[in-house]
């Protein structure tokens, strides 16, 4: 059983890197390997709506939001992190995931998952709001913990010192460990996934 996370931030030793290696490393405790995948500081593109996905992902392939697209195809949960920037994640993130889950959501389909999001003060809740809606709109269960999955701290290393942040952390890995094991088990028992219903489109409303 495998997680994969993804790091929003540019920044490889940040904030938001040392709330995800807490919710990895509680992962491996309870049996979970974990990998976190950084988005680097290079270029991202938007989604431009063109239509040409392809079965690797976006048609775009100058950066590592295919690869992306691969490994959570195979990993069994997904825990997204975000710096908080005006109240809002990281535009970059958002560019990267309208990419990846405009073009393969459907496969992403009944992997529990949860987003995380670091701020030095505010618009924590605003943040991991938005990155829940990729969720919900892709059947992937949303785990959560015993706080909204925030943390604060500006310069690198800070969030450390935001005891709270850090437990909520712990507590989101046990649960998304929890729901992983949960539904493995259901699988082995026989219990398939729920039946998808599909073809209905209400593009306007009279």
């Amino acid at each position: 059983m495998k997680v994969l996370m993804l790091n929003g931030s540019a920044k490889t030793k940040g904030n938001t890197m040392r709330a995800l290696t807490e919710v990895g490393e509680q992962l491996k405790k309870e049996g979970v390997d974990y990998e976190i995948l950084q988005i680097g500081d290079g270029p991202v593109r938007d989604c431009i709506g063109c239509g040409r996905c392809t079965e690797k992902g976006c048609c775009f392939e100058d950066d590592n939001v295919n690869e992306f697209v691969a490994k959570l195809k195979e990993a069994d949960g997904l825990v997204i992190g975000t710096p908080v920037y005006y109240a809002h994640p990281s535009g970059r993130i958002l560019s990267f995931l309208d990419r990846a889950f405009y073009s393969s959501s459907g496969s992403f389909a009944f992997k529990p998952a949860a987003s995380v999001a670091i701020a030095r003060r505010g618009g924590t809740t605003a943040s991991f709001d938005v990155l829940n809606k990729y969720f919900g709109i892709s059947q992937m269960p949303v785990a959560g913990s015993t706080y909204w999955n925030i943390g604060h701290g500006t310069v690198p290393g800070e969030a450390e010192q935001d005891p709270e942040g850090m437990q909520t952390m712990r507590n989101l890995a046990r649960n998304l460990a929890w729901m992983i094991k949960c539904i493995k088990a259901g699988q082995n028992a026989g219990i398939g996934f729920p039946q998808t219903e599909t073809g209905a489109r209400t593009n306007f409303i009279r």
